[in-house]
Parts: C-alpha cells; structure tokens; sequence
C-alpha cells in the first residue's frame, strides 16, 4: 500500500458494495427464493428445539445432592441449553446454503443469514449463558462486536486494516491488530490464570498428607508456573521477539540489583524457608526483637505473624534467615516450664517437694516423662523459703499462662491441705530511744 494511501479505502469500498448488493438482493427472485428458505430453516429449527429441549433436560439434569464433577458438568450444559435454537438454525442454514449452492451456484442471501444466526448465539452466549462478570464483559464488548462485523462480512477488510498499522516501540514493533489481540489474549489469559491458580492452590492445600511449608510451596510455584507460561503465551500472540523482551529483562535485573535488594532478598529467604520447612504456617515463633505470635500466612515478601491479643505484625522474610528466631512449635515433642512458690520460716521445708510433685504429678497435662514433677528449693528469702517446681508438658505453653495457673492453684491447695503456712512479710521495728511517758 503507498504511503499516502488512506488505509481506510478498502474498507469503504467493501461497506459500498455491501450496500449495492442488499439492493440487488431486494429485487431478486432468487435472492427472495433464499430468504423463503431461511424462514424455513429457522422454523424447522424452533420446531425441532421445542421438541427436543424437554427429552435433553430431564436426561442432563442431576440430582439435587450430586457435587461430584459429573454433576457439574451436567449443570454447566443445563445453563447452555438457550444456545440449541441459534446454533440449530445455522447448522440447518449451513446446510441449506450447500445444497443452494449445488443446485442453482448461488447462495448469498442465505450464507448472509448463516453468519447473522452466528451473531444471535453470540449474544444469547452473552445474555444467558456466561455468569463470570469478567467474561460477561468480553463478550458484550468483544465477541458481540466481531460477531456483528463477521456477520457484516466486514471483518477481514477491518483486520487486515488494523495489520498494516504499525507501532513502534524502540526495537520492538509489532501491528495494531496485534496490540488489539494481546489486549484482548491478555486479559482473557490473566483470568484463565487467576482461575487456574484458585483451582490449582484449593487442591494443594487440600493435601493433608504434605506438611504444611511444602503445600506453600507447591502452592507458590505453581502460581510462578501459570503466570509465566501466561507471559511467555501472550508474547507468542503478540508476535513480540523474545530476545527483545531479554533486554528489558536484563534492565529489570539492574533495577533489582540497585534499588530493589531488600524485596529481592526477601523473596529468595521465603523460598529458603518453604523448601527448609524449619518455619511454617501454625508455629508459634519470638524472634530476637521480642516480637512472638503465631504464624498465620506466608508469602513472597513477608510472613504475617497474630499476636495473642489478635494484633498482626508484618515480619520480612529476611528477619527469620539473618536472626534469632525461637521455634516453639515442635511438633510432638515435650517442654519444660516451671512455677516458684514460698513458704513460711516455720515450716518443716522437707515435707514440700513430697506434697508438691505429688500434687502437680496428678495433673492431666503434666508428664511423667522424660521427667515428672521436680520440686527444688530455691533461696532463703527475707520473710519466706523460696521454692520452684519443674514439669514438664506436650507442645508449647499456652501464652496466657494457663498450665503455669493450673500449677500454682494445685501448689496452693496441695500446701493448705498439708498444712503448711504461706508466708507473709515480717518487718521488725527497734526503738533506739524509750518513749516518754505522757
């Protein structure tokens, strides 16, 4: 095409002749002989879906309880039963215009009604059918549209326009038809990945035989695997060279390498501690700073950490490979806590570990091994004897102190039962002068 043609040109020519052709069909009798029989095929198809619909229902529809993918599948064609009456007229209008065409060489009129019962399934497909917004949205302003220039018989004039429309984008070029499909491949691509990923992250997680940081892993590496055969998909339509691409990737590298280290850092120590395990969603963790709390979520930049009075504090990645972090969370193994007491200086002290360990020994959460209850004396105080009992329990202790309580109750009343006294401050007053007599 020169460069001073208007690109537009054929594109009118064709909406011309268009027009020229309606007229011509206006005074045909042939013309007319096809209209008859597309009535008729369409009809036949009104006939034929009114007749057929009632049998396809009750044979397609489950049964209220069934959930099983079957099921599913059997609802799904339920919801596309309005697209038999446009599909049928134009399968039986696709099969008019062959014999036509092999009677008489002509079939215009009637290839013109197979392409307009193509654009009635498109936006009953629309209407009825689709219930995704997002795809709902495509269809009205994307397959309804193309529906109407194919019906038109316009649309290859308007695609080849839109091919010989070049953009440019320093080394990388491509046409405006193919910024229009990757508009258009990009975002149907981006919502076939978000529902993949959903899907493919519920049945991970569903895995209760994997251990947890194995699952976030799978999880995330499967979300890394949609979305990037997505891109690479999406370049491929667009006709993008690749190794264009490369060098925008190398100046991201570069970008990464000045000014985004700490994202970056963080991400590869998320990955580090997925594949390590030693961390992991459910563990109750403190770490060097004081800040203690249950992991709730994982992910690429950072593990979100509730505290027990419900507050969530954001803790980078970085944090749990470049510090201290005290796991408490080992699965099926034992901890040991312990609880102080006094007693008072009248006492007779060697009766109270006996009465002590025996006491917090018959608690239900208290072990006996690797070593039951352990009762010490601990210091002489100014008012009391000081003592601590030892024990030990499963997994780790409630941050409440709830076992510590049940501990100390069980000291106070194993003590009151036997007899021995809790202590109380004493203080001694000396007088260096006699008070004088009134």
């Amino acid at each position: 095409m020169p460069p001073d043609a208007d690109p537009l040109a054929p594109l009118m020519v064709r909406l011309d002749d268009l027009w020229q052709t309606l007229q011509g069909w206006l005074v045909s009798p042939a013309a007319w002989s096809q209209f008859a029989l597309l009535v008729a095929a369409f009809l036949l198809a009104v006939l034929l879906t009114r007749r057929l619909l009632p049998a396809v229902r009750r044979g397609l529809s489950p049964r209220d309880e069934a959930t099983g993918p079957l099921a599913r599948l059997r609802r799904f064609a339920l919801g596309a039963l309005p697209l038999v009456l446009p599909l049928l007229a134009y399968g039986l209008t696709a099969l008019g215009e062959g014999l036509t065409r092999a009677a008489f060489g002509e079939g215009e009129v009637i290839a013109f009604g197979k392409r307009v019962f193509l654009f009635l399934a498109a936006r009953v497909l629309v209407r009825e059918v689709l219930k995704d917004p997002f795809l709902r949205l495509m269809g009205r302003y994307v397959l309804v549209p193309m529906a109407a220039l194919y019906a038109l018989g316009i649309l290859d004039e308007i695609t080849e326009w839109l091919d010989t429309s070049r953009v440019d984008l320093g080394n990388i070029s491509f046409s405006a038809l193919a910024l229009v499909r990757g508009v258009i491949a990009g975002a149907l691509l981006f919502w076939c990945g978000t529902w993949s990923n959903r899907q493919s992250s519920s049945y991970i997680k569903a895995q209760a035989e994997l251990r947890p940081a194995t699952r976030e892993l799978a999880v995330k590496a499967s979300e890394v695997a949609i979305f990037g055969a997505a891109f690479l998909l999406l370049m491929s339509i667009m006709g993008i060279d690749l190794t264009a691409v490369a060098v925008l990737g190398g100046a991201i590298g570069v970008g990464v390498g000045l000014g985004l280290q700490q994202i970056a850092a963080n991400f590869v120590s998320g990955i580090i501690l997925l594949l390590e395990g030693q961390t992991t969603v459910g563990d109750y963790v403190e770490l060097d700073d004081g800040s203690a709390g249950t992991i709730i979520r994982m992910t690429a930049r950072a593990c979100i950490i509730e505290t027990v009075d419900g507050r969530w504090v954001v803790v980078p990645n970085d944090n749990f490979i470049t510090s201290r972090v005290v796991n408490y969370s080992d699965a099926g193994k034992a901890h040991r806590y312990s609880a102080q007491f006094s007693v008072s200086y009248d006492t007779d002290i060697n009766r109270v570990p006996a009465l002590v360990e025996q006491a917090v020994g018959a608690l239900p959460f208290v072990l006996a091994e690797p070593g039951g209850p352990s009762c010490e004396l601990n210091a002489f105080g100014e008012s009391s004897v000081d003592f601590e009992v030892e024990y030990w329990v499963n997994g780790i202790e409630d941050v409440t102190d709830d076992y510590r309580s049940k501990v100390l109750f069980c000291i106070w009343n194993a003590l009151k039962a036997g007899g021995v006294e809790m202590p109380y401050p004493h203080r001694v007053v000396e007088l260096r002068q006699p008070v004088a007599s009134a």
